[in-house]
């Protein structure tokens, strides 16, 4: 018995924010003294490191449940079913409704709850609940969901990832700028027909040194915003910390799905950051002693930034709907997806089309 994926969607937020977006912002240091580079520069150095040229944002009418919903809907489309025989929706996020212009984070009801409704779904018991694990957020949903289904206590359920980081960026730190907005979502059901579906998964949390890599932190202006947090991360820590671990996790889960890495087609990681990720995933070949092949890893942050848990899914859809050039997945591809982010944790699996 396997679980396989039968349908996937995803939300694009239309409101474009390209890199001139921030020609006019004041960046400050931690101090909260003014960064001696123009914002010209910074904005082309982090063009360079991360990819970036363009983000998305979600407009001021929406919340991360709207972008959730959205994206549900097309899964459920695409899958073909009817909602009504959903044993669970597991909705992943890290920060809840923000509102556009207010700083409050809301969470009650859980997002997954609110969608459900939005749905329209009347059967009692299929289960809302929502998944704060960082940025792997989206891949723990899919583990939980797996299990769920392996052990007979589901048959069909709906992963969804979305976020409005938009909504808790400090204007004043030239980090926010790697921030975007979106969902994605996916229906995983049981599998006895063949043997597509998920072969392997790991999960760990990094918590004794790095649980404050990332973290919410006051605003480098402390005279305007004395008492309003934000998402604050120590880049290099981070950067150093995913190159050492998530190799070795991607290794480890490969090896305990069977396959070889010859065998591997694709590789769906978290986009984050376009040179660390081009950089796990060189050490990731290194570790078995073989060059990087060619297209194994579609990238989408150039034009869409770093959405959190949206990021995966979203990029999953994009390559089953023939949105991406020179990427595309067929029949028993196997797939290797990854994670890294605020925890710190980091999980991966291998999944057969």
């Amino acid at each position: 018995m396997m679980t396989r994926i039968i349908g996937v969607g995803n939300y694009i937020p239309s409101e474009m924010i390209t890199n001139l977006f921030f020609d006019k912002h004041i960046f400050l240091n931690e101090e909260g003294a003014l960064l001696k580079e123009n914002n010209a520069s910074i904005t082309e150095k982090l063009k360079k490191i991360t990819g970036i040229e363009e983000r998305r944002y979600a407009h001021s009418t929406q919340v991360t449940s709207d972008l959730g919903l959205i994206a549900a809907q097309a899964a459920i489309e695409n899958a073909g079913i009817d909602p009504e025989t959903l044993d669970y929706i597991i909705f992943a996020h890290n920060f809840g409704d923000v509102r556009f212009g207010t700083i409050q984070s809301d969470t009650v009801p859980s997002l997954a709850a609110r969608v459900k409704h939005l749905l329209g779904i009347k059967n009692n018991f299929c289960v809302a609940y929502d998944v704060l694990f960082g940025c792997p957020g989206w891949i723990e949903g899919v583990i939980q969901a797996n299990a769920f289904i392996k052990a007979g206590i589901a048959k069909r359920c709906l992963v969804i990832g979305a976020e409005t980081l938009s909504r808790v960026v400090d204007i004043h730190d030239r980090d926010s700028m790697i921030y975007a907005d979106g969902a994605g979502a996916a229906v995983l059901e049981v599998n006895t027909d063949d043997e597509s579906g998920i072969k392997s998964h790991l999960s760990a949390s990094f918590t004794f040194n790095e649980k404050d890599y990332l973290y919410f932190g006051k605003s480098y202006n402390n005279e305007k915003c004395p008492d309003t947090r934000y998402i604050k991360m120590d880049g290099r820590k981070i950067y150093e910390y995913a190159l050492v671990n998530v190799p070795e996790a991607m290794k480890k889960c490969l090896d305990n799905s069977g396959y070889s890495i010859n065998e591997l087609d694709k590789i769906i990681i978290h986009q984050a950051n376009e040179k660390m990720d081009e950089a796990i995933v060189s050490r990731f070949y290194q570790l078995y002693n073989v060059p990087v092949p060619e297209n194994i890893m579609p990238m989408v942050i150039h034009k869409l930034g770093n959405s959190s848990v949206a990021t995966i899914p979203s990029l999953l859809a994009m390559i089953l709907k023939g949105e991406l050039e020179q990427h595309e997945l067929k029949k028993n591809d196997v797939v290797l997806f990854a994670s890294v982010g605020a925890g710190m944790n980091i999980n991966a699996f291998v999944y057969q089309f």
